[in-house]
């Protein structure tokens, strides 16, 4: 306890008073606690406090290339079963701490996180537990969350407990946050060509990461029939998922182009003639294109559909053929492209934060009946099916390519040599680093050691003097480890399969597929299915089941004020109680949570749902007997 006492108090102080000798004397004992044997660490009183400690500190690194703790980053694992040991959490902690100390910056986190541990904010999630930190939060910290004039005076203060001051956000004020990304397009029921089977869509994104690492698309095919919808998760900063969600829709609406139309567009690139339009974008005024790397990607892409006329058999696409070399051709050129780099240096350093970041996909192709889903990572693709009784089930569409997954467990390990058996997939992570298997970019996870070294050596002075960078994963023998291949899942359209729900993990984390489901089903049919309240186990007065059933009862007609379907997910899946329940309170803390302390409570939310047309499914898949 004496050494857990020393390191806060000697790291607060400083922080705040940027004393010099408790600066040394803290980095002394931080330093002799680096050579204690890591069981000994593991077994020590003080070794919570000191994970609570990088986690905390961590939130202020840079996200876009950073070793901070957190969901798919290299250190400590939030949502694993077992945190690793802190001797393990990073190369050099000094490396990461001393810029903190020296702005000032953990005395503001840290006063931050007392505060809401004192609202009783830890108790908000349940997918966030005490296990998850380390620590159990103690009522005498609340003391520590204000600056003190000296050192003594913190341990006299520490008996005494002080009230902070409450505050709650309006519900126009949430209204405020969850619509400011909202966006809805209905669909023509017939574009000149067909008569599309797609209603239309409503999408929406709630940020933790500051900024947002996930980025949506939606685009219809302009000289081929369908359209296309993607949602994409980035990690390590948000530089891949904004470059995937920009090129891929046109590299898999270029696999699907007969010959003599690619030769079309290559004519008229060739004679200076304006090109065919290839996609219509459908996209919210955030959603924004990289104007700096547009000749960059248009010479790229070109460069494939060169080769699809090269290589043309005369035979008609396959969707999901096309779908995969799409996906495999795009992240070849993120490579491609950052080992070349560029002479502009503004574009060298954007296409090596491109490769060196990393992003999943899911995206789904409608034409007509047929629908196609192409999934690479975590991000999951689900079908709500209307049973005859009008209740609703979940049917999915994806496999996600992680740890819980037993058949890309088998694939990793048959891919690498029998001594990797062991070390290719460690505390449910790839290389113990990366929790996706299959990812575009993370090229630390797919070049050599020594392609690595050169190209980081060559590159620009931000990307050398950056630690994630230069960091080699462990155990690094036999890559590529990982790959942005998808899977691809075809289903028919039947007309009881009435939406398509895409969405990022951020989702999937909070809330089960069957709820999921009926609540958008719900939603959209406007017919609310009340069941029995299930009080889990809680000791219920008559007096709270009387306000359970009243809230209830107005929530039933208040709960579609929201006019954007994922809205009204994402409002369930931030603010949802133990009950079932939207909870203003919940959801107004939640979303109060400041940018240091969001990313602990949950990830990125992204959400597309597609509404299908029930009539002209059913009529396509008449006239097809």
């Amino acid at each position: 306890m004496l050494l857990r006492d020393a390191v806060l108090l000697l790291l607060l102080n400083a922080c705040h008073y940027k004393q010099t000798a408790c600066l040394c004397l803290f980095f002394v004992l931080l330093q002799c606690w680096r050579l204690l044997p890591p069981s000994l660490i593991n077994s020590l009183p003080c070794f919570s406090w000191a994970t609570a400690l990088w986690m905390l500190a961590a939130s202020c690194c840079d996200r876009r290339m950073c070793v901070c703790p957190g969901p798919r980053r290299i250190a400590i694992p939030v949502r694993s079963s077992r945190l690793p040991l802190l001797s393990d959490a990073m190369p050099s902690p000094t490396q990461l701490l001393l810029p903190l100390i020296r702005n000032c910056e953990i005395g503001r986190i840290y006063n931050t996180a007392c505060y809401c541990h004192h609202q009783h904010l830890c108790c908000l999630s349940p997918h966030l537990t005490h296990k998850h930190l380390r620590y159990v939060p103690q009522k005498k910290l609340a003391t520590l969350c204000r600056p003190k004039e000296n050192f003594s005076s913190f341990i006299h203060a520490r008996n005494y407990v002080s009230t902070p001051q409450r505050f709650y956000l309006t519900p126009p004020q949430v209204n405020s946050i969850l619509k400011a990304n909202e966006y809805s397009f209905k669909v023509p029921e017939f574009d000149g060509k067909n008569v599309s089977s797609v209603l239309g869509f409503d999408s929406n994104q709630l940020p933790a990461n500051a900024p947002i690492e996930d980025r949506r698309s939606a685009a219809t095919c302009l000289q081929t029939r369908g359209m296309l919808l993607g949602v994409f998760d980035g990690h390590a900063g948000c530089a891949c998922a904004q470059a995937v969600s920009e090129r891929l829709f046109y590299y898999i609406a270029v696999s699907l182009l007969p010959h003599e139309t690619l030769l079309e567009i290559e004519n008229a690139v060739e004679s200076g003639r304006a090109l065919l339009p290839i996609l219509q974008w459908h996209k919210h005024p955030n959603d924004y294109f990289s104007k700096e790397a547009s000749k960059l990607y248009f010479n790229s892409l070109r460069t494939y559909w060169q080769e699809l006329i090269d290589l043309n058999t005369g035979e008609t696409t396959d969707v999901k053929e096309a779908l995969i070399n799409a996906f495999k051709r795009l992240d070849n050129d993120i490579s491609l492209e950052a080992q070349v780099g560029d002479p502009n240096s503004f574009l060298n350093y954007l296409v090596l934060r491109v490769a060196f970041s990393g992003a999943t996909a899911c995206i789904a192709h409608v034409d007509g009946v047929d629908l196609h889903v192409a999934n690479t990572g975590d991000s999951r693709a689900m079908l709500g099916v209307q049973e005859e009784d009008g209740s609703w089930s979940a049917v999915a569409l994806s496999h996600d390519h992680n740890a819980q997954n037993e058949s890309e467990i088998e694939r990793l390990r048959s891919e690498h040599p029998k001594s990797e058996e062991k070390t290719v997939v460690k505390q449910d992570r790839l290389l113990g680093l990366l929790m996706p298997f299959r990812a575009f970019g993370d090229v630390k996870f797919k070049w050599s050691i020594d392609l690595q070294k050169r190209v980081v050596e060559s590159g620009p002075d931000q990307l050398n003097d950056n630690e994630y960078t230069k960091f080699i994963p462990p155990n690094y023998h036999s890559p590529p480890y990982l790959t942005a291949e998808p899977e691809v899942i075809h289903h028919k359209l039947r007309p009881q399969d009435k939406f398509l729900i895409l969405a990022t993990d951020g989702l999937w984390e909070t809330m089960h597929r069957q709820d999921v489901v009926r609540i958008v089903g719900e939603y959209l049919t406007g017919v609310h299915h009340q069941e029995p309240i299930a009080v889990g186990g809680y000791k219920v007065t008559l007096g709270q089941m009387h306000g359970l059933l009243t809230e209830r009862r107005a929530r039933v007609s208040s709960a579609y004020e929201d006019q954007n379907a994922a809205t009204h997910l994402i409002r369930h899946a931030v603010g949802n109680n133990e009950f079932g329940t939207v909870d203003h309170d919940r959801l107004s803390k939640m979303l109060s949570l400041p940018e240091e302390l969001a990313r602990m409570y949950r990830d990125d939310i992204t959400i597309i749902v597609v509404q299908f047309n029930s009539h002209v499914v059913g009529a396509c898949q008449n006239e097809e007997f």
